[in-house]
C-alpha cells in the first residue's frame, strides 16, 4: 500500500517561496528552484498554488501582510503626515538591512525588468509601487485640509518626493550601503516636509 504524501505547512512553504522571490526576483527562481526550495513535487506546489505567478502574487501578499505593511501602518496610525513619513522611512531601512531578510523591498527589486512573457507581473510590480505614491500623496493632501502643511503645498510633488526617497533606500540597501548611512539621510530628508509646515 503506497504512503500518502506527508502535509506540508502552507504558511512555511509560501513563506520560503516569498523569501526565494525576494532575494532573487520573478525570473530568476525557477520552477525547479521552488521544488528545490520548498520540498515539494512541482504538481504539490501547481495543486497548492495554481502557477507559479499565481504563487508569486501569494508571496508579495504575504510580504505586504508581514515585514512590507510598514508603510501602511504607519501612514494609518501616525497622527500627522510627517510622523508617518518619518515612521515609514525608519522602518524601510530597519526593513531593508535585516540580516536575516532578503535585502531591499520585495516589490521595488522583484521584477524590474522582465521578458515580454512575465510583462504581466512586471507590471502588477509597477501598480504596487505607484499605489504606495498614491497613498503618501493621500496622506499629504489631508495634512494640507487639517493645516497641519502650508495651504498651497504640491502634495502630488511632495508624495513622489517621498516614494522615490523610499524606493531609493531599497535599492541602496540591495547594494549594501550599510545602515547606518541610510539611517543618517533620514533627517536631511525630513527637511523637506518642515520646511512646508504650519
Amino acid at each position: 500500500m503506497a504512503g500518502r504524501p506527508r502535509e506540508f505547512d502552507r504558511h512555511e512553504a509560501l513563506t520560503k517561496a516569498r523569501d526565494a522571490f525576494w532575494s532573487r526576483g520573478y525570473e530568476g527562481v525557477s520552477m525547479a528552484d521552488l521544488v528545490s526550495t520548498l520540498g515539494l513535487a512541482s504538481a504539490r506546489i501547481y495543486a497548492a498554488f495554481g502557477s507559479k505567478e499565481a504563487l508569486f502574487r501569494e508571496a508579495v501578499a504575504l510580504y505586504h501582510a508581514e515585514e512590507g505593511g510598514f508603510a501602511t501602518r504607519a501612514l494609518a496610525e501616525e497622527p500627522t503626515a510627517r510622523r508617518a513619513i518619518e515612521r515609514t522611512l525608519l522602518e524601510a531601512v530597519e526593513t531593508y538591512t535585516r540580516q536575516d531578510r532578503p535585502q531591499g523591498c520585495m516589490v521595488v527589486s522583484a521584477a524590474t525588468n522582465c521578458t515580454s512573457e512575465n510583462a504581466g507581473v512586471r507590471e502588477w510590480l509597477a501598480d504596487c509601487r505607484l499605489r504606495r505614491t498614491a497613498s503618501l500623496v493621500e496622506r499629504i493632501e489631508r495634512a494640507v485640509a487639517e493645516g497641519e502643511l502650508k495651504p498651497d503645498v504640491n502634495a502630488q510633488m511632495l508624495g513622489d518626493y517621498y516614494a522615490t526617497v523610499l524606493h531609493g533606500l531599497s535599492v541602496q540597501a540591495r547594494d549594501g550601503v550599510p545602515k547606518k548611512r541610510l539611517l543618517a539621510m533620514i533627517p536631511i530628508v525630513m527637511q523637506v516636509i518642515d520646511a512646508v509646515g504650519m
